[in-house]
């Protein structure tokens, strides 16, 4: 370092400096010599200042102090003087006093001699005037001398009170003698030439003192800044501490000058090495010549004990002083270590990297275990083992403990025939056995050698002896745990050939089943969620079809592989043997689907309650959807909004909305609901069928010739987005035996696959068989269509038509005249004895009198009576109002009101429905012996009947 120091000053150029810029050097303060210098002369010109000071306190103090002294000694003196006692004593003590008073101030030098009264009362004064006025503060009179200070308009001063005692012991009087301060400036002042002297002295002999040490300073520091010194020793400490290379610096004589701590360790140098030289070190011989030989070399491999070493030597070149060299070495035997340890390193960063891309690429736990297992042979393991707890199959909350139950899922690197445990078999777990250890810590367990872990073989003693004899040596029990729960746990076994594992292997086999943990846990929580759905999903379908002889029904429904969506058909009777057919689909899959799903079944069952035609009722489901928009807007804080319209994106592209596919959760749904439905009316009498859509795909008709026709429907929007725009309906006239096909787009439309393309193939798979029923026809539609991976669930009607038989069927055109009920009525009896239903006579003729009485009375023309005969005997009564009636309990005294109760009580089901001009008044009666039980057989069971309602 010596030489290091020289050579800094001799590439400085302060040898031939001017004494300007030697004087500008020793000022400048970002040298470390002018820093000193200004230090220094800061401190004298303190120290001269602090001297000034204190002289100047001194000063101020001495005065106060002398002042005091006169002051007391004049007071004393003026007080026990012949005459003072007798003067104050006397008939006129001023006349005595203040002569003396006086001449005694100016002899003595004080400022002022008062004497007082023993209350305060001046016998004397300089000034005459307050000569027998009290002083501003009354004496002490305990017979003592008081001296006190006090500030005049002239100046501090002292005042001495002394009392003067008569010669019974009473105070006479007091004197009081004050006396200035001298102020301190003024004997400053006249000192002042001689201590500025002094102080330029002293101060002129400290600058040069100062001078001289900053210039040797200067020149052992080549005047440098101290960040220059700061950064040399910086970088001489990590060179001597902190650097992995070992140094040495070498004389030309062959004497180890400097050493740092890398070198030390690595040529095992004693602690006195330094100044010694390099053929006393214990070097071997071949490395002691290179050191001392000074010849240039570079990466030369020596041995120094059990260490190889990469030297390499450099000649230094100062401009004066001794030659020497520097060395260098590097220990490349720990590089070699350090690279076998980066490319294990690396391999596993690898393997890391492959798990992300091979486990986890479906949503199936055993399939998961398997690709663990598969990752991590033979690159980690020689075999590994996959169990997971039972829970967790079912996609259930697992739960670890001393009674748990795994099962095998995976088993790679043996055949499953020779494994102890086969895929699929249960594992007790035995407590204190390394897997007990692993699900009860939730940390992995390392048996370094199982041929000494008595633990490990109370699992299964006959089975852990053929593990051993399969060579099988160490075992890495790790759970399988995410997100704070143990789903399982993976063992990872090497044999003898493949070396033990050992304790870093643990963190690597943590981070490798962690990324499958997480993968089995969704797996498993998709298992669960997709159940949940699928079970909301089909308890919200129909569970069976309702009886009616209107239609033959068969359906199907397919969930997709992504998961449940909002897909849902219906069959719901109408009054009249009308059957409604309902084919709807909700945007997305999921739970949130399900549920929108039955809320809307829902609703059209309670819409189909009012009898309502297919475009009303979707008019009013289309705001029901805009409602629950609004409603799940306003509770996720989105606003209430419109809900979109129909050029939104995603939503009724050609007529049908777009879907969330491979979205499970509706995680990628948009902010509004999103739904299609189809409404068909079926009137057997006649088939004729009423249907409207909106935003969902049109039905296919089959005519009972075979042939496949796909009717033109007016394009509505999707539920949800029709806002203003109307609902069309589309009436179509059925053949018996005809099949109407309602379908949602998942049958025709997927990704792989344009709805044009799929309605051909609907087409040919509908026509492909004439003679089918529909049970058979929708085996055949899905088997032709139905993709290997539906992405969209799938729901199919198939509905064959029946027309109801003329014979069963009769109508009457009624006149507005009370008179032409009977007629009527009659002819109703007639037809009710032609069919065989006597029985119902009496109780048919009850209802209609009451209902074509009301007609006449309170309708208008066109009025007209039709019976039904189906299941039930139906009665229906039209008129051209839309005026209701309604059920009311009549009063006592009222004399009308009860026909519509009678009405009520004697038929099954009665209703109301409207019609482009008027309304139906319908009623329904059981045949087959339900409610009411037998209708009434005589006018006396009316009467009966009519007193207990009034």
């Amino acid at each position: 370092m010596r030489e290091f120091f020289r050579r800094k000053r001799d590439d400085s150029p302060g040898s031939s400096r001017s004494p300007g810029r030697h004087l500008y050097s020793l000022l400048a303060t970002h040298s470390v010599a002018g820093q000193v210098f200004v230090l220094q002369l800061a401190l004298t010109v303190l120290l001269v200042v602090a001297a000034v000071v204190a002289l100047f306190l001194q000063s101020e103090r001495a005065g106060t102090q002398e002042a005091r002294q006169r002051s007391a000694v004049g007071a004393e003196t003026f007080a026990h003087a012949p005459g003072t006692l007798a003067a104050m004593q006397s008939a006129d003590p001023t006349a005595r006093l203040q002569p003396a008073a006086e001449a005694a101030r100016k002899a003595s030098g004080a400022d002022l001699i008062v004497a007082l009264r023993p209350d305060g009362i001046r016998w004397t004064h300089t000034d005459p005037r307050l000569i027998g006025k009290p002083v501003p503060r009354r004496p002490a009179l305990d017979g003592k001398a008081h001296t006190a200070t006090f500030t005049t308009a002239v100046g501090r001063a002292v005042s001495t009170t002394v009392p003067v005692h008569a010669e019974n012991g009473s105070i006479a009087g007091l004197v009081s003698v004050a006396i200035r301060v001298h102020q301190a400036d003024e004997w400053t002042v006249r000192q002042l030439p001689l201590l500025l002297g002094s102080a330029a002295a002293a101060l002129l002999l400290v600058t040069g003192g100062a001078a001289w040490v900053s210039n040797r300073l200067r020149r052992q520091t080549h005047g440098w800044h101290p960040a220059e010194m700061r950064r040399m020793y910086d970088h001489h400490d990590a060179v001597l501490h902190a650097v992995r290379e070992g140094v040495l610096i070498i004389s030309s004589g062959g004497v180890l000058l400097l050493a740092n701590d890398e070198a030390r360790r690595l040529l095992e140098l004693p602690a006195d090495a330094e100044r010694r030289t390099v053929a006393d070190l214990g070097l071997t011989a071949r490395l002691s010549t290179l050191l001392t030989s000074g010849r240039p070399a570079t990466d030369e491999v020596h041995l120094a004990g059990d260490r190889l070493l990469a030297v390499n030597v450099r000649p230094t070149a100062p401009r004066s002083g001794p030659a020497g060299t520097v060395v260098t070495l590097r220990d490349t035997t720990e590089l070699r270590a350090l690279a076998g340890r980066a490319g294990v390193a690396q391999e596993r960063l690898k393997m890391i990297y492959d798990a992300g891309l091979r486990i986890g690429t479906t949503l199936d736990v055993g399939r998961t275990a398997e690709e663990l297992a598969a990752v991590a042979v033979p690159r980690f393991a020689d075999v590994v083992t996959v169990e997971l707890l039972e829970p967790v199959l079912h996609g259930d909350e697992p739960a670890a403990g001393a009674n748990a139950v795994l099962r095998r899922m995976a088993i790679c690197g043996l055949p499953e025939e020779s494994a102890t445990y086969r895929v699929g078999e249960p594992l007790a777990v035995v407590p204190g056995t390394p897997m007990g250890r692993v699900l009860a810590s939730g940390r992995p367990v390392l048996v370094a050698d199982l041929r000494t872990a008595d633990e490990w073989r109370r699992q299964d003693v006959a089975g852990t002896e053929r593990v051993l004899g399969r060579g099988i040596r160490s075992l890495i029990a790790v759970p399988l745990q995410a997100r704070g729960v143990i789903l399982g746990l993976a063992n990872f076994w090497r044999a003898e050939a493949s070396g033990r594992f050992e304790e870093e292997d643990m963190t690597f086999a943590e981070e490798l089943t962690a990324r499958a943990a997480v993968a089995i846990d969704n797996a498993r929580r998709y298992s669960r969620e997709h159940t949940t759905a699928v079970t909301l999903q089909r308890s919200l379908l129909p569970q069976a079809l309702p009886e009616q002889s209107a239609l033959e029904v068969a359906h199907r429904y397919l969930p997709a592989h992504a998961g449940v969506g909002g897909d849902w058909f219906d069959v719901i009777p109408l009054p009249g043997c009308r059957v409604a057919l309902v084919v709807g689909d909700v945007v997305g899959h999921g739970l949130h689907a399900a549920a929108t799903m039955g809320r809307l079944r829902t609703a059209v069952h309670n819409f189909s309650a009012l009898d309502l035609p297919p475009d009303e009722l979707l008019g009013h489901l289309d705001e029901l959807v805009s409602h629950i928009d609004t409603d799940e807007a306003r509770a996720a804080g989105l606003g209430t909004g419109d809900g979109g319209g129909p050029g939104d994106e995603g939503l009724w592209p050609g007529g049908m909305p777009g879907h969330t596919d491979g979205d499970p959760a509706g995680a990628g749904r948009t902010g509004i609901t999103g739904a299609t439905c189809l409404y068909a009316i079926y009137d057997p009498v006649g088939g004729r069928t009423t249907l409207a859509t909106a935003g969902h795909p049109g039905p296919a008709v089959i005519g009972p010739d075979g042939t496949v026709s796909f009717p033109e429907v007016p394009v509505s929007p999707p539920l949800g987005l029709g806002g203003s725009l109307p609902v069309e309906t589309t009436e179509l006239t059925l053949s018996e035996g005809s099949r109407l096909v309602l379908y949602t787009d998942g049958l025709v439309e997927n990704r792989d696959r344009a709805i044009g393309t799929g309605l051909e193939l609907l087409r040919t798979a509908l026509a492909a068989g004439a003679d089918r029923t529909p049970e058979q026809t929708c085996t055949a539609v899905l088997a032709a269509m139905l993709p290997d991976h539906p992405s969209d669930d799938i729901a199919l009607l198939v509905a064959r038509t029946r027309l109801l038989d003329p014979a069963r069927v009769a109508d009457w055109e009624v006149a507005s005249d009370p008179a032409a009920v009977a007629p009527v009525r009659a002819a109703c009896l007639d037809m009710l004895e032609s069919w065989g239903l006597t029985a119902a006579q009496f109780t048919t003729e009850l209802i209609l009198s009451e209902l074509l009485t009301n007609a006449i009375r309170y309708g208008a023309q066109p009025i007209r009576v039709r019976l039904l005969y189906d299941r039930s005997l139906i009665c229906e009564v039209s008129d051209g109002t839309s005026a209701s009636p309604h059920l009311r309990r009549a009063a006592t005294t009222d004399e009308g009101g009860r026909g519509l109760f009678l009405v009520a009580q004697f038929a099954q089901r009665w209703g109301t429905r409207y019609t482009p001009g008027g309304k139906v008044i319908w009623t329904e009666q059981s045949l087959d012996g339900s409610r009411p039980d037998t209708g009434p057989k005589s006018a006396d069971d009316v009467l009966d009947q009519w007193g207990d309602v009034s």
